[in-house]
């Protein structure tokens, strides 16, 4: 591979919006200045925003300087893929979280962020030029930086040949994340959601550990055993699922001697929490955001009752958590929805000093820093990949597969695995989600999903009913398992350029190819969600 940073210069325009309107800067200058509003592009690709009392709201650099009309685009995503990942030709509306690549006659240049930066940032492409927003709005309302300096994002290009794509982005992912953190031994193992679907109980689990077990047998890395949405106290299958999170329900008496159990079978004992949605009567209004009601952590007090429930769960002796819907939670919306702004206008959080990628930052070290004094694991689920990278050390980038519907785990599986898979590694480890066998699936097609799963070196979750598979397929999962336990294949997606769906998978030592279809042909359900395709939802 040749690679080299490329420097993209001084903008060709800075346009800030304020809650004033929006104003457009001088012709080729690296500095915005408009009253108390001060905006600089240093040649380093750093983004620094000042201002007194000017609420700002957005910062665009414009550079016309255009890409090749015949280039085919690969773009970031907000939060996690929704099976829409996919080289395209260009396009001028379509926007980009966080970075692209533009892949042209075996040259591929990358434009991005680095990670964690102050703004929600996406880019633009056009025959004309490269455009960034930065976001740096509080909620829906201009940030008051109150004076204070804020470095909004810091850029980084990358243009590489001599090597293929893939190689290429993930390259360029480990320019934009330079201190990831990893698991200390592969992660896998089982989570019972994609077959009990939150009708659940500690017998249940107890017997969905002994089936893992029975299924790992022979492995040295002991597997996960993940208890999904169903432990807490106030859940009510299918209508809330969030909080408080001081105790289980009836069928989850208790929660510490649960985790004992599970590590005397044999596994270490995961959980699955959603901190933000709580409905706790003693928690004062003032720590809930005012759209939704959800916990507010820009309030100081709110967060510190997050980190409180971080650290009893780590007490109970569970040594993963994976944290879900934040980012529902924060902004009320799912990433496909953010189109292109993360959130609606006319809110703020508590803090209004503070940016709405500042607050989420600060959400995802407290619960990392919390986690890491108990040599915890963190796995986030409905995060914000680019804000979490180095303070979690695995991510689920895709939306839910399924155990109902093999269209969904086509969809949201394979996609996600390989338009995510350069992050693997780089910025995290990814998990792809599980493989759902509850018997609505054919094993020929679920087998393939855990199989490439298995090869491609990420994590491998199950959810597994016991009794559902014949002693031929369970003899399968069996090495399948072993294998997982290992994590030693790394096969990459060879035909990305080509499919949302890539079937040939390889390594320098062999090629594989998957059939994904199904001989009828796929189900073709409609949705009432404007926002899907047609694959039912479940």
């Amino acid at each position: 591979m040749k690679k080299r940073e490329i420097k993209l210069g001084i903008p060709s325009y800075i346009t800030v919006e304020s809650e004033e309107g929006s104003f457009i800067g001088e012709q080729n200058s690296s500095k915005f200045e408009k009253e108390d509003i001060c905006v600089e592009a240093n040649e380093n690709g750093e983004i620094w925003l000042t201002a007194d009392n000017s609420p700002v709201k957005t910062v665009k650099l414009r550079w016309n300087t255009p890409l090749e009309r015949t280039s085919k685009i690969l773009g970031g995503v907000w939060e996690r893929t929704y099976g829409d990942a996919e080289w395209k030709g260009m396009s001028g509306t379509r926007f980009m979280p966080w970075y692209f690549l533009a892949l042209n006659e075996g040259v591929v240049t990358g434009y991005g962020v680095k990670v964690r930066p102050s703004a929600m940032c996406f880019w633009e492409a056009d025959t004309r030029g490269i455009t960034l927003v930065l976001d740096v709005r509080c909620g829906g309302t201009g940030v008051v930086l109150s004076g204070r300096k804020l470095l909004a994002a810091e850029i980084v290009a990358m243009r590489a040949d001599d090597c293929t794509s893939f190689e290429a982005a993930k390259a360029f992912c480990k320019c934009m994340c330079t201190d990831p953190i990893f698991p200390d031994f592969p992660v896998y193992g089982s989570n019972n959601w994609y077959y009990a679907y939150g009708d659940s109980s500690e017998k249940e689990i107890l017997q969905d550990t002994d089936y893992i077990v029975d299924i790992t047998k022979g492995a040295e890395n002991r597997p996960y055993m993940v208890i999904d949405d169903c432990w807490q106290e106030h859940h009510r299958l299918d209508e809330y699922n969030g909080g408080p999170w001081k105790k289980g329900n009836e069928k989850f008496p208790d929660m510490g001697a649960l985790a004992k159990k599970l590590e005397e079978k044999g596994v270490r004992p995961g959980i699955w929490v959603r901190f933000l949605l709580n409905e706790e009567e003693t928690i004062p209004e003032e720590w809930r955001i005012s759209h939704n009601g959800c916990l507010d952590p820009s309030h100081p007090e709110a967060l510190a009752y997050i980190k409180e429930d971080v650290k009893r769960i780590c007490e109970w002796g569970y040594t993963l958590i994976k944290h879900d819907f934040t980012t529902f939670d924060l902004f009320g919306r799912w990433g496909l929805e953010m189109n292109p702004f993360p959130t609606s206008d006319g809110w703020s959080f508590y803090d209004k000093s503070k940016t709405s990628a500042e607050i989420v930052v600060e959400l995802y070290r407290a619960i990392y820093e919390t986690a890491k004094e108990y040599h915890v694991m963190i796995l986030g689920c409905n995060t914000i990949g680019h804000l979490g990278a180095g303070l979690m050390h695995m991510q689920r980038t895709g939306d839910d597969t399924s155990g109902k519907t093999w269209e969904r785990t086509k969809m949201m599986g394979v996609n996600t695995l390989a338009f995510c898979l350069p992050q693997h590694g780089t910025f995290f480890d990814i998990d792809a989600d599980c493989v759902g066998i509850m018997g609505n699936i054919p094993w020929k097609l679920n087998s393939q999903w855990a199989d490439l799963v298995t090869r491609s070196g990420t994590s491998l979750f199950v959810s597994a009913k016991p009794g559902v598979l014949n002693e031929t397929e369970k003899e399968e999962l069996h090495q399948m398992m072993l294998k997982a336990s290992l994590q030693e294949e790394h096969k990459i997606p060879v035909d990305w350029e080509y499919t949302d769906c890539p079937e040939l998978w390889a390594d320098e030592n062999e090629e594989i190819e998957y059939n994904w279809y199904e001989e009828a042909g796929p189900e073709t359900r409609g949705n009432s969600c404007h926002y899907y395709r047609y694959i039912p939802l479940s």
